[in-house]
């Protein structure tokens, strides 16, 4: 596809999902864009075109103009038509065509230059936009820069694919701005491939796949409609198979760089992991100029770490080990295999350089898959112990399902489901027992992650499979709750399966899926606020931890989780570090990025926020790196964004976490990411666009029947603001419920988070002296929490304020002021100043009625300005009925009847 044809189709499909470009662009005359094919130049080129709302003339040269001189300038003059000038340049190129051994070559060129200067001069307001210019003639490169200079106020827009500028300056312009336009991110592949409605392992999957190359990206989502399955993963090791769009997308991209670039990163295709030393031992010396080659093309990523070799698509690769031949492949990997160093990777070479039939190959794939795994490389410990169950002749049937039963659980380990479904499959296609049939359904549930939505008929043939064998269904009822709680949102459901797990498993002696099992019913009931959550819990930590279970599953985990409930950070942060610790070393993707965000969870209870900005980040970086589900990093980098870091990043995280937890039907996940874009819309003033998703978060919660108030903290929040929006016996009625709840379960850490919005709703009736005492008395309970202590203490300061004393008001605020930026807590120090500003401040003698309180003028500013009470309740962060109160006091003192007699009368004292 052209990139002219990309760009309209992205341009149409996206919206806002257009190439981004610097900021400063934007005021730039001569812009030049660089990038591969269907990066989406045509697309930026235009937008840019159209940036100073001048009509835009644009040429695209095709690869056949590049070899015909002129053929730029002909476009251009005939794009012109009515201009004497082009009239000029036309005549001029045809009488050079109709002498082309014309002595005064020279003579005619210069009066070409000298015309087309004039034609751009004499043309009307415009941008010119040349798409494709690396077609662009030589010619006519040449005269329309000469032609250009003459015309600095003329704005241009050059897109073309070489990501370097010509030395000594681009024909548009000397001073011309030069940008590589950057790949899509995972969020704006998910926005761009909405209308295909996939779920967030499909978006994941095709983000890798693309490299964020919008023309890829939309092929590879339209391969996907049409075949119902996501192209090019490797679902055999021999027939890596791309859609005929998507391979001719890559190949024009290939097309860019020479023959002998492309024969260096084959090599590089076929090795798991591509350097530069392997490609300078088999390329020489001429290896670092054809890799900066490749680099310069946009084909590969040779940054960090040092000199290691990434495509930045991974569909590169993969077609360019598609056009190999199967024995010319072989013969490559057998080439690969004599100048490897790593022992590991000389074995999976020489297993694959050999015919598929060489039962010697199963062997090395066997023996290299199993140091690999000693090594915690499980991606290539997957890839390899699949090779050698597919290398296993089907004759020899039980090592063959041995084969495949170990690369299911390695598939399993590293969340790799394609590979998994095609381990299981072997397992299953084969005359087997039924516990290594529901050892392989078992393997393929693991390798699904949370991505277990659509999987109840997997569990039913598990169960049949499993037929009365206690053990077997132990297990499978293991994971069952699992999936009946995420996907089904019934922790009752999911208790009762893990009661009886627990209870078959302890029945066969299977004491690790006992353990497993009680963890799991332990963390339901403490959902559920079931009273034997703990001993439950005591139960499985009393038990010996099995290598084999995975960490954030360990009930060691789940105590962690619980202390970070029971606002004990520390305690938990604790507990997590070694899990974190054995759980790198492992290599097990998802149980690392579950420590990671409850260590953030813990490091931002406890006010640590650099600490939960780089777990946060750990984790958002390893889930968008692998295909596990993004709804848990999410909610985590939302919420420790919103308190740490960035609002509008945390906004944007959480919104993404809610799109992907409805997509795989996840309700656990999308109540917490609606309640991270609730907490974080009422940080920034949103009361309003705040209510709806908490009230979802309510709902959600109610159905999943979430009885316990530390797990989830949205009370506080959606107390605090109804209370905002002025709907004071809701916000109470929600704060009386949640504190008989907490002290009947005995959670006593959620009952000082209470005492904020109810302080709140003191003042709201008038009551300020209640309403501080009641903050101070919170604050004082709230030293372990110094995030929601510092919140505590605005809420105190905005209290002291509204009862008219000044003073303590701004110490409040200093406090928390000073609290929030020893904590880093940047979004809510920035909020803190704003409100010791304002204090600060004060209604000053030019502006201030001398009858009016500080409060009771602040509001009569904004009532005379025009604002209805709802905007004046939401500016200052008072109910409707403050503000009605308020303005009556004001009208009152005043002897005032209307708006309007107050807008005169404030009218003066604003002058």
């Amino acid at each position: 596809m052209p990139d002219s044809a990309m760009g309209t189709h992205a341009s149409h499909e996206t919206g806002p999902v257009l190439p981004v470009v610097p900021d400063d662009v934007h005021g730039t005359r001569r812009v030049v864009l660089f990038g591969p094919p269907g990066s989406g130049k045509t697309t930026a080129a235009e937008t840019l075109g159209r940036r100073l709302g001048l009509p835009v003339l644009r040429l695209a040269p095709r690869p056949q103009d590049a070899r015909v001189p002129y053929a730029g300038l002909l476009e251009l003059a005939l794009a012109l038509p009515t201009l004497p000038a082009a009239r000029d340049v036309t005549a001029s190129l045809d009488d050079a065509a109709g002498r082309p051994g014309f002595p005064d070559e020279a003579g005619r060129a210069l009066r070409l230059r000298r015309q087309t200067a004039a034609l751009l001069r004499d043309a009307p307001p415009m941008t010119l936009v040349v798409d494709n210019a690396q077609w662009l003639d030589p010619a006519s490169a040449t005269v329309l820069g000469w032609a250009l200079r003459l015309t600095p106020g003329l704005p241009v827009v050059a897109a073309e694919r070489a990501w370097r500028a010509v030395a000594g300056g681009h024909w548009c312009g000397e001073d011309a701005r030069t940008v590589r336009i950057p790949p899509l991110t995972v969020p704006q592949v998910a926005t761009l491939l909405s209308p295909y409605r996939l779920v967030s392992r499909e978006v994941l999957r095709i983000h890798a796949h693309s490299g964020g190359n919008p023309a890829l990206a939309l092929a590879l989502a339209e391969a996907r409609g049409h075949t119902g399955a996501a192209p090019g993963a490797p679902d055999t090791e021999d027939d890596p198979v791309l859609p005929p769009q998507v391979r001719q997308l890559v190949g024009e991209w290939l097309g860019t760089v020479s023959e002998e670039v492309q024969e260096l990163l084959t090599f590089a295709a076929l090795d798991d992991r591509p350097h530069l030393g392997l490609l300078s031992e088999l390329a020489g010396p001429a290896a670092e100029s054809l890799l900066a080659e490749a680099e310069a093309a946009g084909l590969v990523d040779l940054g960090q770490p040092a000199g290691k070799l990434r495509f930045t698509a991974s569909v590169i690769g993969t077609e360019l080990v598609a056009r190999l031949p199967g024995r010319a492949r072989r013969v490559l990997h057998a080439r690969l295999a004599e100048v490897s160093r790593d022992s590991v990777r000389r074995d999976r070479h020489t297993a694959l350089a050999a015919d598929a039939s060489d039962p010697g190959a199963a062997r090395h794939a066997a023996r290299a898959a199993a140091r690999a795994r000693s090594r915690g490389e499980h991606a290539l410990a997957a890839e390899l112990s699949l090779l050698a169950a597919q290398r296993t002749p089907h004759e020899d049937g039980e090592l063959l399902t041995e084969r495949a039963l170990t690369a299911a659980r390695d598939a399993a380990h590293h969340g790799d489901l394609s590979r998994g479904r095609a381990a299981a499959g072997l397992v299953l296609g084969h005359d087997t027992t039924a516990d290594q049939r529901v050892d392989a359904l078992i393997a393929l549930i693991d390798a699904s992650g949370r991505n277990l939505h659509g999987m109840d008929e997997l569990f039913a043939g598990a169960l049949h499979a499993a037929a009365g064998r206690t053990d077997l269904t132990a297990r499978i009822l293991l994971r069952q709750s699992v999936w009946v709680n995420v996907n089904e949102g019934d922790p009752q459901q999911a208790c009762a399966l893990a009661s009886r797990a627990a209870a078959l498993a302890e029945a066969a002696g299977d004491t690790t899926s006992t353990v497993m099992a009680l963890t799991m019913q332990a963390r339901f009931q403490r959902i559920l606020g079931h009273p034997q959550a703990e001993t439950t819990l005591g139960q499985a930590l009393s038990l010996p931890r099995a290598a084999s279970i995975p960490l954030n599953g360990t009930p060691q985990h789940l105590a962690a989780r619980h202390a970070l409930f029971d606002d004990r950070p520390d305690e938990a942060r604790t507990a997590l570090l070694p899990l974190l610790v054995e759980a790198e070393r492992m290599g097990d993707a998802e149980a690392t990025v579950d420590i990671l965000r409850s260590l953030a969870e813990a490091e931002l209870r406890a006010g640590r926020c650099a600490r939960a900005l780089d777990h946060a980040h750990r984790a958002q970086a390893l889930t968008d790196g692998t295909a596990l589900s993004a709804a848990p990093a999410c909610y985590t980098s939302a919420l420790v964004e919103g308190s740490a870091g960035r609002t509008e990043l945390a906004l944007v995280h959480a919104r993404r976490g809610v799109d992907i937890a409805r997509q795989e039907d996840n309700k656990v996940f999308l109540s917490r990411n609606l309640f991270a874009l609730g907490h974080v819309l009422l940080l920034t003033g949103r009361p309003k666009e705040a209510l709806e998703p908490l009230e979802e978060v309510r709902e959600l919660e109610q159905l999943q029947q979430v009885h316990d108030p530390s797990v989830l903290r949205w009370h506080p929040e959606l107390a605090e603001t109804l209370a905002a929006l002025g709907h004071l016996d809701q916000a109470q009625d929600l704060l009386d419920d949640t504190r008989r709840t907490a002290t009947v379960l005995g959670r006593g850490a959620v009952l000082p988070l209470l005492e904020r919005p109810q302080a709140l709703l003191d003042a709201a009736r008038g009551d300020y002296d209640t309403a501080s005492r009641r903050l101070t008395d919170a604050a004082d309970r709230l030293r372990r929490l110094p995030l929601e202590r510092g919140r505590t203490l605005l809420a105190l300061s905005h209290t002291e304020r509204r009862g008219r004393r000044r003073a303590s008001a701004r110490a409040a605020a200093q406090s928390a002021a000073d609290l929030f930026t020893t904590h880093h807590a940047h979004p809510w120090a920035k909020t803190a100043a704003h409100a010791l500003s304002r204090l600060e401040a004060g209604p000053t003698g030019a502006c201030a009625h001398p009858r009016l309180t500080s409060a009771e003028q602040r509001c009569a500013e904004l009532a005379a300005a025009g604002a209805s009470n709802r905007d004046i309740a939401t500016t200052l962060t008072i109910s409707v009925k403050t503000v009605e109160a308020t303005l009556s006091r004001v009208y009152r003192k005043l002897g005032l009847h209307s708006r309007i007699q107050l807008a005169h009368t404030l009218t003066p004292a604003r002058e």
